[in-house]
């Protein structure tokens, strides 16, 4: 049980013996002293004062007398106004520790048959282009939320729904046509997504050409774009693919093949992976067989142009429209039928998107939409709503080929750190092999926690240079500081150095501010999941290790001759290895061995 557990089932106690109130202890919620005063955790005494009939100070104290004579772990308290300062007696803090130790996946709950599931959805790529800096926020916040819900005791299911249909595709797929040649990604020594990437900006290229010539003949640019010949001929093969014309659909295939088969290659390298995907290909003809049924029962409504709505008055919102006047879906329709697939697939208690906040509106719709036609989780849906990802010089453009590219970036990540790395002599003495797998650990490592530390709902502007930085609140400084603590364990076994029993050791301040930040990450791990925040994780492991390294320059480990403070010193390191790890690896990144 964590000390936290602890302090808020006495305090329950006292209040009932006190002031006969019922008060359940996880209502109770002890925090971290403030280092202005004196203590490790303090209550709030104020929800007790008016039962007490006493001035906020006398509560606290009369509390804090309660506990130190009852509560074993409670060594002395000070009240300040409505504030019970309490300090926890020292020796008590190394059974927090051992409890710590003898519990392999400290901080995770595991879940059970009957645990709710969530559905986790992210990353929803287009299938006309690479994935991008946007797209790895994305993949990233996805995989981390799932992992952090995981470890709060919840099933999950991590989902992807691919947009693999519409004019976009078709653009690549004409200009493939077109321009291509036949040239395929085993000829041309690409991966299929920057293929066809390629395409994507050469349609737009030549179609903007075209709109230049058209308004130079007198037309105005709203004229010319609609008179655009390339652009006619794009909506002409979308009229074919949804026509099921055999020749427009096998490239299709081929084309999305050559697309997924990339996609592949940057998910794994990226770390990041899926339970279950989606194509909208699949769905979309599911939502409008959906929204039909809504319309026959009174839900939704249609217009004398034949067009289905839905009225959102009654929410304090507008009309949406869901069907256009030809049958054809929207993709309000597309999110639908999606849901109705998944409903159908999994019995799903929570659905999470993670989705940009220029969607919020969209999702705000949806829930509504979902709720009225019968889904359970519709009212309660999450819209996990973030923010931009934006570079020093500005936004990114997909059709003007200025986004940054995941896999370059990446590259890029790997590279600098191995630069970085051994500028600073990190990489001495380690084999080309160590070398390599280090590098792409740091890369990658400062690449995601860069993206994770931040509140999600905050836009972001992306400095490689500034990520990779063995200082600070960067990933490196914490794979360093994991790497340091393992090389201490490692020395420790080879000097085969005896460890005693330390439970009679007093530990000092910096070992009792190691022990109880360890003790904090359960709890912090329940916030993160409650409050979808992979950055209450990275923050914590920061703040730690920074804990860690104030114990580390102040404690002597190895060369300290006292057996039992020696023990009580390797367990700590043993053990924050131990949290440093899970915490990374609930964001997705990998801790070096070695450094």
């Amino acid at each position: 049980m964590s000390i936290d557990s602890i302090i808020a089932i006495a305090v329950s106690k006292a209040v009932k013996e006190l002031y006969g109130v019922e008060t359940a202890p996880e209502s109770i919620t002890p925090q971290a002293t403030r280092k202005e005063f004196e203590g490790n955790l303090t209550v709030v005494v104020f929800p007790w004062v008016k039962a007490a009939r006493k001035a906020p100070d006398a509560v606290a104290a009369e509390i804090g007398n309660w506990l130190v004579t009852n509560e074993q772990a409670v060594e002395k308290f000070n009240a300040v106004k409505g504030f019970l300062n309490i300090t926890v007696s020292p020796r008590f803090w190394n059974g927090v520790l051992a409890h710590i130790a003898e519990t392999p996946d400290f901080g995770i709950t595991s879940p059970t048959e009957t645990s709710p599931l969530y559905m986790v959805e992210y990353s929803s790529p287009n299938t006309n282009k690479p994935l991008h800096l946007g797209h790895v926020r994305n993949n990233l916040l996805g995989f981390s939320l799932a992992e952090i819900l995981k470890a709060c005791g919840n099933r999950v299911v991590k989902t992807n729904i691919v947009n693999d249909r519409g004019i976009h595709i078709c653009k690549s797929m004409l200009a493939w046509q077109k321009w291509g040649n036949g040239v395929t990604p085993e000829t041309a020594g690409k991966k299929g997504d920057h293929l066809i990437g390629d395409f994507y900006v050469l349609f737009d290229k030549h179609f903007k050409q075209e709109v230049s010539n058209l308004m130079a003949k007198g037309l105005s640019e709203e004229e010319a774009k609609a008179a655009s010949p390339l652009m006619a001929e794009a909506r002409a093969m979308l009229v074919k693919w949804e026509n099921k014309d055999p020749e427009v659909r096998a490239l299709w295939e081929t084309m999305n093949k050559w697309v997924y088969d990339g996609f592949d290659v940057t998910y794994r390298r990226m770390g990041v992976d899926f339970d279950k995907i989606y194509y909208e290909s699949d769905t979309y003809l599911e939502g409008k067989d959906k929204v039909l049924e809504g319309l026959a029962a009174g839900k939704m409504y249609r217009r004398e142009d034949g067009s289905v709505w839905a009225d959102l008055t009654p929410e304090g919102l507008d009309h949406k429209l869901l069907l256009r006047s030809d049958g054809t879906s929207v993709y309000m329709t597309q999110d639908i039928g999606t849901a109705k697939l998944r409903f159908q697939d999994y019995p799903i208690d929570k659905m999470i998107y993670v989705v940009g906040n220029e969607q919020n509106y969209h999702f705000q719709v949806l829930s509504i939409l979902l709720d009225r036609l019968g889904f359970k989780w519709g009212k309660d849906l999450v819209h996990f709503s973030y923010g931009m990802v934006e570079l020093p010089e500005g936004k990114m453009k997909s059709r003007e080929g200025t986004v940054v590219d995941a896999d370059d970036l990446m590259d890029d990540m790997v590279q600098t750190a191995r630069a970085v790395s051994a500028e600073l002599g990190k990489l001495d003495g380690l084999s080309e092999q160590e070398v390599t797998a280090i590098s792409e650990m740091v890369g990658l490592g400062a690449l995601k926690y860069f993206l994770l530390k931040v509140d999600p709902r905050k836009n972001i502007t992306f400095n490689p240079k500034e990520s990779i930085d063995f200082n600070g609140n960067t990933g490196p400084f914490i794979q360093y500081t994991y790497a340091r603590i393992r090389s201490v364990l490692r020395k420790a076994a080879e000097e085969q150095l005896n460890e005693v029993d330390f439970n009679d050791v007093e530990p000092g301040e910096r070992e009792i501010a190691l022990i109880q930040a360890l003790s904090d990450f359960p709890s912090v791990v329940q916030n993160a999941g409650a409050n979808y925040s992979p950055a209450l994780i990275a923050n914590y492991v920061y703040d730690l290790v920074k804990t860690y390294n104030q114990f580390y320059h102040d404690c002597s480990i190895l060369k300290e001759e006292d057996a039992a403070k020696r023990s009580l010193r390797l367990e700590l390191s043993r053990q924050t290895a131990k949290v440093v790890k899970t915490g990374m690896g609930l964001l997705g990144i990998d801790v070096p061995e070695r450094m």
